[in-house]
């Protein structure tokens, strides 16, 4: 499965990715970077550095099909909000609706919204429920406000699954100084430092702090549950200021403080009540307050040096910068200069020789234009008429007699129509240049990215392609798992069944137990064929809780807490919404462990139950042909598949099975096979042979076990014996 989680490399972000990661998820990110760390993520994925509302983002959509979309990416600073509210509104509205559209587009399961309590302002209400009324006092607010009405309408106009939840403040490892639960990495990194922390008001202001690992655990949980609509994601306690503080001088001793004034339009109380999604999701924050600062106080202690390191070399790299800037601004005048007096000496130098054939004035002046374009041009065309002006000067000439001359106007012509046509043609070719740059630049970066698109999409065709050709769950082993099925007597189906959940799972520790009529017991029926796997004959459902709790829910069993002696998977077979059987997976691999899996092992068992149900109600419909006529005896013919299959099931599976015959051959019709069936149990059979013998197959018994049935017969005035030789109806 394939989640898109934007802004994947921030702080809530890397952690929701590392979270569908271990569950077993293909994990792709989008993030502009503005505030993200590629460092944060360092498990395999695939990222794109885009804005959210770049139009690029499509060829992402069109070619990976998302199941999940988590949409993190956001500008989260209720400061800049304020001072640039545009920018705020480009990523939190105009980001979100294109990530809706494209989710609508190309067939997302679900998004999922990452709101805040930022939309409900300054509610005096402890704790505010999520139908408190909204009246958000800042455009950050204002925008998350917006986009959970984008997401209703979508989800009303275009059946788009989607999820807010309004996020009170996070805080954890990887955090920066922005955010709603900014103050704790403000805090840790003032203690790091050695800084003063300054406490505004009196320290009694409460948040309800979220650990960032809880959010990623709600986050992920729901993504394959079926809420919807708006819900408050918090702890439902609060911590205040003062809390903090206590809780960091515990960790790290003696920390300074400073008090200042209350800080206007700062919320004195801030609860969220979680409720709604602690009942509708059935779940909880892990965390407490001390026990999330303390690791996130381990983190900053472990980042604190390289990041003092990291701000020097940031400083110096800026201060390189402006440097080089101021260098590249005086340059050209610089050079320019250079280049008069290069042309007032070699002026001096040819004067009388070459001055009346060229003037290198106009030399200069075309190399000023040609290198750095009109501005150094005109200047240089300036200079040269200064230069000019002081050689006539120098060769005794008055100012004003230049102004009465026509050779001074005609050299300055001359120099301002070189300047101008030579400014002006390198301009319009740098401008073009420039442009045609800007065009390939552009043209570049779309090729690379679309070349890019086209190699994961190829790389993904051809691990599909591997996957079908080779994989255990591949289209090709379902469709001959489903051909195993395929069959109207049960004992057949539950020996395929073995095989086919070792095939599925990749496990060789599987069994199936039947259920009695009463729900009391589990019979073994058949189990995998393993010398490092042994499995009970039968169990008392009372001595097995999970088994309790299976057959009362109907439902999917798994063993998140890895308890030993019960199994990792267990599911139930239902036939006309009856359990009739339980299909259970006791080991397998650790990295096989997954939702996946769980996803795999439920698609097999209800492909199980639906064969099955075929099958009993075929016997059901037959049961006249399947009987000899008024007993309880099966047909030869009957018999013979029914033999077949514990053959079958012996030889793959080592599952046991004992036949009976009486010592003394008697009629059918006679009271003796109605006594019989008394004594035998619902996985039993009574049958006639080919030859006119009556049968008793024991199934999933030993030598030992049938010497007590035939105890248990004689004792009730029957007597029959096992079989000594082969029995076979070939």
């Amino acid at each position: 499965m394939k989640v898109l989680i934007t802004g994947g490399y921030g702080f809530i972000g890397s952690f929701v990715a590392e979270r569908f990661f271990k569950e077993g998820y293909e994990v792709f990110i989008i993030d502009n970077m503005s505030t993200g760390n590629k460092q944060n993520v360092d498990f395999k994925h695939k990222g794109y550095i885009l804005s959210v509302e770049d139009r690029k983002c499509e060829e992402i959509f069109r070619s990976n099909r998302f199941d999940t979309v988590v949409h993190l990416a956001a500008q989260v600073s209720v400061k800049t909000s304020v001072e640039d509210p545009i920018l705020d509104s480009r990523s939190n509205v105009l980001g979100l609706s294109n990530m809706l559209s494209l989710a609508q587009k190309y067939n997302v399961h679900k998004f999922i919204f990452a709101s805040s309590a930022a939309v409900y302002g300054n509610n005096d209400q402890i704790p505010i429920p999520e139908s408190a009324k909204c009246d958000p006092i800042s455009p950050y607010g204002i925008n998350k406000w917006i986009g959970e009405t984008y997401c209703h309408k979508w989800r009303e106009l275009y059946g788009l699954d989607t999820l807010c939840f309004r996020f009170s403040n996070v805080y954890g490892p990887r955090q920066g100084s922005v955010g709603e639960g900014g103050v704790i990495s403000i805090f840790m990194e003032m203690v790091m430092s050695g800084t003063e922390l300054v406490v505004y008001g009196d320290g009694g202001q409460t948040r309800d702090f979220i650990y960032v690992e809880d959010v990623a655990d709600a986050i992920f949980r729901s993504s394959y549950s079926n809420l919807k609509g708006v819900y408050n994601l918090s702890t439902s306690t609060e911590n205040s200021v003062k809390d903090l503080i206590h809780a960091l001088q515990s960790m790290h001793g003696t920390v300074n403080l400073t008090y200042a004034g209350q800080r206007e339009g700062d919320i004195y109380r801030s609860k969220l009540d979680n409720q709604r999604i602690v009942n509708d999701l059935d779940w909880v924050p892990k965390y407490s307050f001390q026990q999330g600062l303390a690791k996130t106080y381990d983190w900053f202690l472990q980042q604190h040096p390289s990041r003092g390191q990291s701000r020097i070399k940031v400083k110096e790299q800026r201060s390189y910068s402006r440097l080089a800037k101021v260098i590249r601004t005086i340059l050209p005048y610089a050079e320019n200069l250079l280049a008069l007096g290069l042309t007032a000496w070699i002026g001096t130098l040819t004067q009388g020789l070459m001055s009346e054939l060229i003037d290198i004035k106009i030399i200069y002046i075309i190399l000023l234009g040609i290198l750095y374009g009109n501005r150094q041009s005109m200047l240089a065309v300036f200079m040269s008429t200064t230069l000019y002006m002081y050689n006539e000067l120098d060769n005794g000439r008055e100012m004003l007699s230049l102004f009465y001359d026509t050779d001074f106007f005609f050299h300055l012509a001359v120099y301002l129509f070189i300047g101008l046509v030579v400014g002006y043609a390198v301009e319009r070719k740098n401008t073009i240049l420039e442009s045609n740059k800007q065009q390939f630049v552009t043209l570049s970066e779309k090729h690379d990215f679309l070349t890019e698109v086209f190699k994961e999409t190829r790389q993904v065709k051809e691990e599909l392609q591997q996957q079908i050709m080779n994989n255990g769950d591949s289209f090709g082993k379902i469709y001959s798992v489903i051909k195993e099925l395929e069959s109207l007597e049960p004992e057949k189906i539950f020996t395929s069944t073995v095989s086919v959940v070792e095939s599925i799972m990749k496990s060789q520790s599987v069994t199936i137990y039947t259920v009695n009529k009463y729900g009391s017991y589990l019979r073994l029926l058949a189990k995998s064929n393993s010398t490092q796997f042994e499995a009970s004959k039968s169990m008392k459902v009372e001595d097995f809780p999970y088994i309790q709790t299976l057959l009362q829910e109907k439902k999917l069993f798994v063993n998140k807490e890895l308890n030993g002696g019960i199994p990792l998977l267990a599911a139930p077979i239902f036939n006309h919404g009856k359990v009739v059987a339980v299909i259970s997976v006791y080991t397998m691999k650790f990295e096989n462990f997954t939702l996946y899996h769980q996803n795999l092992f439920k698609i097999m068992v209800e492909l199980i139950s639906s064969s099955l149900s075929r099958a009993l109600s075929y016997v059901e419909a037959t049961v006249s042909q399947r009987y000899m006529d008024g007993t309880t005896v099966l047909r030869p013919e009957v018999f013979a598949d029914i033999l077949a299959s514990k053959q079958l099931a012996n030889a793959k599976h080592g599952v046991e099975f004992i036949l009976l015959t009486p010592i003394d051959t008697f009629e059918v019709s006679e009271e003796i096979p109605q006594k019989v069936s008394k004594y035998l149990r619902e996985t039993d059979y009574l049958g006639m042979s080919r030859d006119g013998k009556l049968i008793v197959l024991l199934s999933n018994s030993n030598q030992e076990e049938a010497s007590f049935v035939l105890n248990r017969f004689e004792q009730n005035g029957i007597y029959m014996r096992m079989f000594q030789e082969e029995f076979s109806y070939a």
